[in-house]
């Protein structure tokens, strides 16, 4: 099973952190459709390069837009030794008729559904080109397959996803066309989501959910399942879920210390035009104030080049994170994915650019902005990332912090993130990921002043799951010693991407049923290894591109054992 690294992912200089955060889960959630008999591979290009020179029975390939042109060039070879390779994920399903030609099966929708079925039909003989979802579940998941992920590759090998989708409809989305013909949001039973919260070491989680909080009866269930397991965790929410009452004082109990929100502009009529409804409205100004009393650290994310934009717009919205004491931002240009409401618009209109795919990676302009040229809205991109990231932003930013302890963590966790890049390679270079998350656990708990992460008293007195009262003192221990079964439980979205899932294989013939998966993953980096097939010349006037930091979607967990 193979994730091929993005294209934004693959400087020959730094590997940086963003993209040794996660692992791929959708891969190893479908893994664990498989039998244990069948030998199993996950590849992930972001943090090692692959290796192509395997004989498999089948491929499994995550594609993402950015990494499609790659995943099209792995298939092909893989191919042309005879070798059956299915394809899915978001790219897949925006624009089946132009990745069918590279597979022999290719996935759209999520794979929950789909690809029990193909690996059903294979072992029959009989697969079918074209798998598309309908049905939306996550009753009866197998166990995702962390065996298959080096936890030594990663800052936050504790992610997870408990839901699929989110129950808003934004025009610059992939959701709409991703869940098209079922479902669009949907979650884990409350139960199956605590039994791999528990089966996880360590203490640190990372919920990887596009809205945790979207569900509020399933969150108020599951955080009040997860206090007293002394947890530190990060999530995503939106405005409106923050501003929610009680529901952000339950996350912050059971551990949350960090919270990725989707702004976007702080425009009202860019968020009609974009059909954000859930931001329209709302005090922006006293969701991060709400949430700094509540001791979590904000992620904002903002996006550039909507159409009420002009070219003050990133010395604006850079000024007012800084005064809000905005912990860390990520900003992004708008891009019209294919499929989305906004690329049909963008083309109507005739300002789509191009189709170059590799360059549809939020920090490019694809199009024609309205009240401003595509130049200035790159420059001013770049322009925003620095000017937040200044030496003297951060000090200023974080004098808005309540007390003290806020300033010390706002300036720890905003200079960790982006001042300290070789540092971070050298850990990534040298697999020693696993000792920083010490340090982002100390960081996101208040350098050791936080409360919270026990009940009061500090014990572990007894926590609710599925209505049913279970004693988990242990004799008194405390919370952060108590052992946790080691079963584990993780859903995946889509079959075959980073931002999705990915499908796994079958063995056919003879009478050894053994089957040899190889997965073909691409991350966000790894050390690019020169392959004349692989890594052809580019187009002409496409420019190399460099990574920009992918939007944290979720939270780092507590853990109560040690993690190995």
């Amino acid at each position: 099973m193979i994730l091929p690294a993005l294209t934004e992912a693959t400087s020959p200089l730094f590997r940086p952190v963003k993209y040794s955060l996660f692992p791929p889960l959708g891969l190893a959630t479908l893994a664990g459709y498989l039998s244990p008999d069948d030998e199993i591979t996950i590849q992930d290009e972001h943090v090692a390069p692959l290796r192509l020179d395997d004989d498999p029975d089948l491929v499994v390939i995550q594609v993402y837009i950015t990494s499609a042109r790659r995943a099209y060039r792995i298939a092909d070879r893989y191919r042309a030794r005879g070798v059956r390779v299915v394809l899915g994920g978001l790219h897949v399903t925006s624009l089946p008729a132009e990745a069918a030609p590279h597979a022999d099966t290719i996935f759209l929708g999520p794979g929950e559904d789909t690809w029990p079925r193909f690996l059903a039909d294979l072992a029959a003989g009989r697969p079918a080109p074209v798998y598309r979802s309908t049905e939306r579940t996550l009753a009866g998941l197998p166990r995702v397959r962390r065996d298959l992920i080096d936890r030594s590759r990663y800052l936050v090998p504790n992610s997870l996803v408990v839901s699929r989708g989110c129950p808003h409809v934004c025009d610059f989305c992939y959701k709409e066309a991703f869940f098209e013909g079922g479902k669009g949001f949907y979650t884990q039973t409350v139960d199956d989501a605590l039994a791999e919260i528990e089966a996880l070491p360590g203490r640190h989680l990372y919920f990887l959910d596009d809205h945790l909080f979207g569900n509020r009866r399933f969150a108020t269930a599951l955080f009040d399942g997860m206090r007293g397991m002394g947890r530190l965790w990060q999530a995503a929410g939106t405005v409106q879920s923050v501003l929610a009452p009680d529901l952000l004082e339950k996350a912050v109990d059971c551990g949350l210390r960090s919270l990725f929100v989707g702004f976007e502009t702080t425009s009202q009529e860019n968020l009609r035009e974009q059909r954000k409804q859930q931001n329209v409205g709302r005090d922006y100004t006293a969701a991060i104030r709400r949430l700094h009393h509540a001791g979590v650290m904000v992620n904002a994310s903002f996006v550039f080049g909507m159409d009420a934009d002009d070219g003050t717009v990133f010395d604006r919205t850079v000024e007012w994170a800084i005064e809000q004491g905005v912990e860390t931002a990520t900003f992004h240009v708008l891009t019209p994915y294919p499929s989305t409401a906004l690329y049909r618009r963008m083309a109507a209109q005739g300002r789509l650019l191009h189709s170059d795919w590799d360059r549809y990676d939020t920090r490019h302009a694809v199009f024609r902005p309205r009240l401003m040229s595509p130049r200035t809205l790159e420059e001013g991109y770049w322009r925003a990332y620095r000017d937040f990231y200044r030496w003297s932003s951060i000090f200023r930013s974080a004098a808005a912090q309540p007390d003290l302890v806020g300033r010390v963590r706002h300036v720890a966790y905003s200079a960790g993130w982006k001042k300290f890049e070789p540092a971070w390679d050298l850990l990534i270079r040298a697999r020693q990921m696993r000792r920083a998350r010490p340090v982002l656990e100390n960081v996101l708990s208040g350098l050791g002043s936080a409360g919270g992460l026990e009940p009061p008293g500090g014990r572990v007195e007894g926590v609710r799951r599925g209505g049913v009262e279970g004693d988990r003192r242990a004799g008194g221990v405390p919370a952060h010693q108590v052992d946790h079964p080691l079963e584990q439980r993780v859903v995946v979205a889509h079959p075959a991407t980073d931002d999705d899932a990915l499908p796994r294989p079958l063995a056919q013939g003879g009478g050894d049923h053994r089957l040899d998966v190889v997965a073909a993953v691409e991350a966000d980096q790894a050390e690019p290894r020169p392959d004349p097939v692989l890594d052809e010349a580019r187009p002409a006037g496409v420019d190399a591109v460099r990574h920009r930091p992918r939007v944290p979607r979720a939270g780092h967990p507590v853990r109560v054992q040690p993690d190995h």
